[in-house]
């Protein structure tokens, strides 16, 4: 289907401003395009609803103190847990910038949500990045009762560079032995940092997210590209997947990072792991995020939620797992 009509605006917007991929120092680069998402958000969010209550933490890793933040959903503790991993090309974002999608998150599932406000590169390439998610996971986990979280129930998750980070910490957590996840929330990933998959060519002109930038952000945080097929840079270049925790897998039809993502989750039921993954069609790489232009995105947090109320349950039961015949769009 064509693009959603409504993202047209967003695009020819985008087609001219973002300078992501202009060459400017890291410092000046990070500015500009900051300011210039904030400025987006402040037009395309709708007000995200209030939680019942908003703590900031202070979450120990080796070498840092990581600002986080964790949003109480209303109702009686403990609740389920979800670790959130914002986007932003692994250099880009913060806990403030994805204060909104917490807060949607939070009020759609009913789950006590803790945003990771990680390392940045330049400064921080990898592997700082996914160990601190790693370890910050790890935290929430054995801090569950005093957060008022049940750690039976814990997940994790995120968008775009925040999707790779919550593939990565699923490895990580398989491999190093916990914490035990229900479900890891895969929307919009990054799993190839190859950047060989033929959408990032096909789509990487007029859709938001452009070649040019998905090359300076592989730069900032991986300068040695020769550890692009690393399984914790890469996840979809991990040998064996097997054992890995359930899958929701997200992708946009008009996404440079759609194949590489849908790649992955056929990798994911290839390895025997119970995986839903359903393609958002006509939408663009970020759109699920703009609440207050399109009805896709409140229709892409109500599919996240009942994703993670059915792995709180007991498994993705009642929800397809083979992506052969999972629908391929959530109506409003």
């Amino acid at each position: 289907m064509p693009v959603d009509p409504a993202l047209v605006p967003i695009l020819e917007e985008t087609a001219g401003g973002a300078a992501a991929g202009e060459p400017l120092p890291p410092a000046e680069a990070r500015a500009r395009a900051e300011a210039f998402q904030s400025a987006l958000r402040g037009r395309c969010y709708r007000e995200a609803p209030s939680p019942a209550a908003v703590r900031e933490l202070e979450v120990p890793v080796p070498g840092a103190t990581l600002s986080c933040r964790a949003y109480l959903p209303e109702g009686d503790a403990p609740f389920p847990l979800h670790v959130y991993l914002h986007g932003g090309g692994w250099w880009l974002g913060s806990v403030d910038g994805s204060d909104a999608a917490c807060r949607e998150l939070c009020a759609a599932s009913g789950a006590l949500v803790v945003s990771v406000g990680y390392r940045l590169a330049p400064e921080h390439p990898y592997p700082t990045p996914p160990e601190d998610c790693y370890a910050a996971l790890c935290w929430v986990a054995d801090h569950a009762a005093e957060l008022g979280g049940d750690p039976e129930r814990l997940s994790v998750g995120g968008e775009s560079a925040g999707g790779n980070l919550a593939a990565v910490a699923a490895l990580m957590a398989r491999d190093r032995g916990g914490p035990d996840l229900c479900l890891q929330v895969l929307s919009i990933p990054v799993t190839d940092l190859t950047m060989s998959q033929p959408s990032v060519r096909e789509l990487s002109e007029g859709y938001q997210l452009t070649w040019e930038g998905m090359l300076l952000q592989r730069q900032y945080y991986l300068p040695d590209p020769g550890l692009a097929t690393e399984p914790y840079v890469s996840p979809l270049h991990a040998p064996d997947l097997a054992g890995l925790a359930p899958a929701v897998v997200s992708t946009m039809e008009y996404d440079p990072l759609r194949d590489e993502g849908e790649a992955y989750a056929r990798r994911l039921v290839e390895a025997g792991v119970p995986t839903l993954q359903r393609r958002f069609l006509g939408q663009i790489h970020g759109s699920a995020m703009f609440t207050a232009v399109t009805p896709a995105a409140l229709s892409y947090y109500r599919f996240l939620a009942a994703a993670l109320r059915a792995a709180w349950d007991g498994g993705l039961a009642g929800v397809p797992t083979d992506i052969s015949s999972a629908p391929d769009r959530c109506d409003p």
